[in-house]
């Protein structure tokens, strides 16, 4: 990864004297730990609600009668065909097809979206969005610093979401934004989103009403949970992350979800190559999972080879899952050996080997995907 990619501007939340008063260990604004880790990753894995706050990731809003030409032209996905009141994930692509960002695109209003992004990639989104605002009627804020983002995650958030907020709230559907209630005289979006394959939501709320709003959902039965279990939690549901798992050296369709990207809207930025690839059947390599039979000595940036030694991969994010008992990584590995059961060897900087199998994403199936299966 590049300088520019793994450094990230340290963001003051509004939640910082919230932080401080929980005793949170902070790191670079953001708390990691509330003093117990693991017992934060229990909440959220094992049936309860984990509070997070993500401010620190980008919140930018678009507006414009042209806006929606303008994005269609710059992002993957068919911004055209959002309704107002949904969220779609996209994808920012360079002329080569490669990832400049990744981003969730709200419809809040016929010529009105809200980009929310990595923290990494913020700055990225806003340049490739600004660069447009004197070419006709499109207009960029950046609302990062006068907004919050906290989320609630596990199999009980839709409960603490119908404590604090009502029913209305807490049965938004995957995909929709509920935009029906304020919170301290200001807009409260909610979106029903995991970052840990539990169920979840995601709430964008106004920064002086990001105390309250967390107050309120802690009195609910949501526990704080801080960046060092949300990162375990991250990699066992196969979550991409800019700066480490991907970065502008990726094409697109090599770590996007699949959903990010249309193939029927029509030119953007990168559209040729992303098309050519597609329609040619596959990408060299994607990001996949790759589980160990128990704990493991394993890095990032581990070679990846197959049992006779040929290179075929690379490991970008390596955790402990206390779900599995065991190490998993995510990592890049040749199309040829995508297949999950796959044996493969992992090669340490002192030339250790381990042996480990391509899995299915996510690692864990949490109560996201239970209730999907269930048709809810």
């Amino acid at each position: 990864m590049t300088e520019t990619t793994e450094q990230t501007a340290t963001h003051k939340s509004p939640l910082g004297e919230t932080h401080e008063g929980l005793g949170a260990r902070m790191n670079k604004g953001v708390p990691a730990s509330y003093g117990d880790a693991a017992a934060e990753y229990a909440t959220v894995r094992e049936g309860g609600a984990g509070l997070g706050d993500l401010s620190a990731r980008g919140r930018i809003e678009v507006g414009g009668a042209e806006a929606v030409q303008f994005l269609n032209g710059l992002v993957t996905n068919d911004v055209k065909a959002l309704a107002e009141g949904a969220w779609m994930t996209a994808a920012f692509p360079n002329v080569q097809g490669r990832l400049v960002a990744l981003a969730r695109v709200l419809r809040l209003g016929q010529d009105r979206f809200l980009f929310d992004t990595e923290a990494a990639t913020r700055e990225r989104v806003l340049k490739a969005l600004e660069r447009f605002t004197l070419a006709g009627d499109f207009r960029v804020t950046d609302r990062t610093d006068e907004t919050a983002l906290v989320t609630v995650q596990g199999a009980r958030s839709a409960e603490v979401l119908r404590t604090t907020l009502g029913a209305a709230a807490a049965q938004t559907a995957r995909g929709l934004v509920h935009a029906a209630s304020q919170w301290d005289g200001q807009p409260l979006y909610v979106m029903r989103a995991t970052h840990t394959a539990e169920d979840g939501f995601d709430l964008i709320v106004g920064a002086s009403g990001a105390p309250s709003l967390w107050a309120a959902l802690s009195s609910a039965g949501a526990r704080p949970v801080g960046a060092d279990a949300l990162e375990v939690l991250r990699v066992e549901a196969g979550v991409a992350r800019y700066g480490v798992d991907t970065d502008e050296t990726s094409v697109v369709l090599e770590a996007a979800p699949e959903d990010a990207v249309s193939f029927t809207k029509g030119c953007y930025v990168g559209q040729e190559i992303i098309a050519r690839i597609h329609w040619r059947g596959h990408v060299a390599k994607r990001l996949a999972g790759l589980a160990f039979d128990a704990r493991a000595d394993a890095s990032r940036d581990d070679k990846v080879t197959t049992p006779d030694g040929q290179a075929i991969g690379r490991l970008t994010s390596v955790t402990y899952s206390p779900a599995l008992n065991r190490t998993v990584a995510l990592g890049y590995v040749k199309y040829d050996y995508l297949a999950p059961g796959t044996e493969v060897r992992v090669v340490g900087a002192d030339n250790a080997q381990t042996t480990a199998r391509v899995a299915a994403l996510p690692f864990v199936r949490g109560s996201w995907h239970s209730a999907a299966e269930a048709g809810a």
